[in-house]
């Protein structure tokens, strides 16, 4: 069976090229642990939800899933510890919300699968999976830049927070695979399901990644871009319906134009003459970056 892995941002920048310039700015340092708190505090909510819709069968899945919830409250816990010992704000963390964009582009229709239940179960299980591979590979890459970085007491007490978290992440990317492959053994059916909602999380994961990291010119047209590729997922009836439901928000785009406003604002206030030499071009740059034409959906 197909096993899918995160791709990088653009497919070019690394997590570990990010995190090294996120462990070196303080600030940006702790908005991205605050977005890890939040991302574990609503992955309970998340599974709790999968759990309730499961009604108690299968009971293996169901008894490993509340382990699952126990897990990542107990991961915000200690994110939300450490942010109060740093001094650090807890509330909603500022930008395009990696969950709240990965939620955006789901296709309801097929999640909740009123009618079939277990086609719902395997595209739950498909979204739990890739979002914990991405959790791996920013935890593994954020423990290594930590390692490079000065051994201050405050990124010493960073490190041993993460290290904490990331093999309890690892153990459920590995269960996430297990489950997946159990259902596809049952048939060629279910294999052809399974892989299908692989590909299609897999497209919706790297498309709400890379809309919380690129607020450069030309944004919208890339995240059009990463919506034509999902909708490639799906069956060809469904892709009108989809892509009708999803361009407006993905070509206007608030949070996105908020976000530019508030990096903006920040950038001007810290230093005006790097704004205009540095952000400003940074910013324009972004139009010289040439989506991927190389997924078409055909609605």
């Amino acid at each position: 069976m197909t096993v899918a892995y995160p791709r990088k941002l653009k497919n070019s920048v690394s997590a570990r090229e990010i995190l090294r310039g996120v462990v070196s700015d303080l600030e940006i340092h702790l908005i991205t642990l605050n977005r890890y708190r939040y991302n574990e505090q609503h992955s309970c909510k998340d599974l709790t939800e999968v759990v309730e819709k499961l009604n108690g069968q299968p009971r293996d899945l169901v008894q490993e899933l509340s382990h699952h919830i126990c897990d990542e409250a107990r991961h915000a816990m200690w994110l939300t510890d450490l942010l109060v010992d740093l001094g650090a704000d807890i509330g909603m963390p500022p930008g395009v919300s990696y969950i709240h964009e990965f939620e955006r582009l789901i296709d309801q229709q097929t999640y909740e699968s009123p009618g079939n239940k277990e086609d719902g179960l395997i595209a739950a299980l498909a979204a739990i999976n890739v979002t914990e591979k991405r959790g791996c590979e920013y935890f593994s890459a954020h423990i290594r830049a930590l390692k490079d970085a000065p051994q201050t007491e405050e990124n010493i007490k960073i490190r041993e927070t993460i290290e904490r978290i990331f093999p309890e992440e690892a153990v459920h990317v590995r269960w996430g695979n297990r489950w997946l492959a159990k259902i596809a053994d049952k048939s060629p059916r279910h294999r052809r399901k399974v892989e299908q909602a692989k590909r299609q999380y897999v497209a919706i994961e790297q498309a709400a990644y890379e809309a919380g990291m690129d607020i450069m010119a030309g944004a919208e047209l890339r995240r059009l871009n990463h919506l034509l590729e999902i909708a490639n997922t799906l069956e060809v009836w469904e892709r009108p319906k989809y892509l009708m439901e999803n361009i407006p928000q993905t070509l206007l785009a608030p949070e996105l134009q908020m976000t530019r406003l508030t990096v903006a604002q920040r950038a001007w206030q810290r230093d005006p003459k790097i704004f205009m030499e540095k952000f400003v071009p940074m910013f324009l740059n972004g139009l010289n970056i040439v989506p991927n034409k190389q997924h078409k959906a055909t609605a």
